[in-house]
Formats: C-alpha cells, structure tokens, sequence
C-alpha cells in the first residue's frame, strides 16, 4: 500500500484579486495566500508520508517579479527531500510563460517531464510508472493525450496532464482531447490539472481534476486544496479531498424581503455572513 498527493493549479505569488482594494480587508494575508496554501500541502505530503507527489501544471503564475517564488520553491521541495518524498510535475500553460525558471537548477527531488516528447518514469519500488509531458510554449492547442504511451504492464500507470479535456467553461482551450482518448491507454489514474474547480471525470479508470489549491478571486468559490490518493494491490482504494486554502470565496444570498430599514439590512447580512462562516467545511 502506498499514498500519493495529487494538485494543480498552485500559481505560486499569484495575487488574489478584488479584495486587496478595500480599506479593512487584510492584505498582508491576501498576499501570502498561495504560499501559506502551498505549506499546507508540503505538511499534509509529510503527515500522510506519502510515495510521491504529483503537480499537474501552473506550479507558477507566469513570470515571477524576482527570484524569491523560485528560492520559496525550493525551500518547501527541501522539506519533502528530509523526508524522501519525490515530486513529479509538467509544465502548464502558466509555467510556460516563465523565464526564469530556464535559468535555474531544479531541485533534486524535484523532476519536471520534458517538453520535447512524452517522458515515462519507472519507480520499481513501488510498481509505478508515470506518464507525462509538459507544455513547450504558453499555448498549446494539439492533443498531447494522444501521444501517451500505452499502459506497462504489471506497474500502476499514471498518466500526468495540463489539458482543457472536452471543454470547461470559463477555461481557455489547453491540449484538447476526450476521455476516450484517456481510457485507450489502459492507466489506472489520470492526474490533470487546468481546470480550477475540483472534478471527478472519471472512476473506470479515475480520471480528476483536483481543482487549485488556493482560490484566487470570487469566481474561484468553496473550499480548495488535493487529492490523497491511496493504492493497494495495484488498484485505487480510495481518493480522498483534502482542502487546505487559508482564505476562501463563497457567494453569500441574503433575503431582504419586506426590509425597509437600513439597520434591518445590515443585521440580516450580519446573519448571513456569521451562518456562511461557521458552516464551512476544511
């Protein structure tokens, strides 16, 4: 039996737009959400002592305005290394779209699959091979599922992939393809990303978007994080959600029917304010 971490979609200094504009809201903490976001998945890969930990692209936000995304990667994927835990991610779309990363050295425990073709890596002490190629440019409009190669056999295949699938709304088009694309290689998981908003596509064979890790304005709503996944004998178990945000959107309706005093409406948002706080889940 083993554990993986399965997330995407980080956008590392990524800034959470419209609340840093009002005057009470808490900037310091708006600023630092993605990182703060990121630590927890770090402790969560440590608590569980999982095998690995999969990223499924936009570990970045684009270019960074200097080198401290890069030196802040680098200390969180050394907390991994203490504990020998092995991350393996493809570069998105986001991730593309960086300079700077072609100038620095990787962490060691840190493997990024190549651009030029699909990679396949074996890690015989688990019975594990892992499937993935990142994005070479910003946009990438081919079908990379296509040229995946086909299951090993005898191993648990993972398939690692940046890609739009059929289509999700308010998502740009990113390596189209269809989840007949992903069956016909016969992998157990298929490890996505792009797609903000967590989604099970899939469970013969599971297929997931495991949504981003941290919310990043209003139409990024509810609670965020990973997926823990959990393999026995060769075959899922279980794929738990695993949110970790540290701040959250959420879309809050209050009734003001027959209200017609302004104190009225300000205790009714209170309520409906106080009930949204304390019902949320992680």
């Amino acid at each position: 039996m083993f554990k993986f971490i399965h997330a995407a979609d980080v956008h590392l200094d990524s800034p959470l737009r419209g609340l840093s504009r009002y005057e009470s809201a808490p900037v310091d903490s708006i600023r630092g959400a993605c990182r703060r976001a990121f630590e927890n998945l770090i402790d969560l890969a440590i608590e569980e002592k999982v095998a690995f930990v999969l990223l499924a692209g936009d570990l970045y936000d684009g270019d960074w305005k200097d080198y401290s995304t890069g030196i802040f990667l680098n200390q969180q994927m050394g907390r991994l290394g203490q504990h020998n835990i092995s991350v393996f991610t493809v570069a998105g779309n986001h991730d593309a779209a960086n300079r700077m990363t072609k100038s620095l050295d990787s962490p060691s425990n840190m493997t990024t699959m190549s651009s030029r073709k699909v990679e396949t890596i074996k890690l015989d002490d688990l019975g594990v091979t892992i499937h993935g190629q990142s994005f070479e440019t910003q946009h990438v409009d081919r079908n990379l599922a296509a040229g995946y190669a086909a299951a090993e056999n005898n191993t648990f295949n993972i398939g690692l992939l940046h890609t739009s699938l059929d289509g999700r709304e308010g998502h740009a088009v990113y390596a189209p393809c269809s989840i007949d694309d992903l069956r016909s290689k016969g992998y157990q998981y298929w490890a996505l990303g792009h797609i903000h908003k967590q989604e099970f596509v899939s469970k013969d064979p599971w297929i997931v978007f495991p949504g981003c890790v941290q919310g990043r304005h209003i139409r990024e709503t509810g609670a965020k994080g990973c997926v823990l996944v959990t393999v026995e004998n060769g075959i899922v178990s279980e794929v738990e959600k695993i949110p970790f945000d540290v701040l959250r959107w959420t879309l809050c309706s209050v009734d003001l029917t027959a209200v017609t005093e302004v104190r009225d409406v300000l205790e009714r948002v209170r309520k409906a304010i106080e009930i949204e706080r304390t019902s949320v889940d992680g």
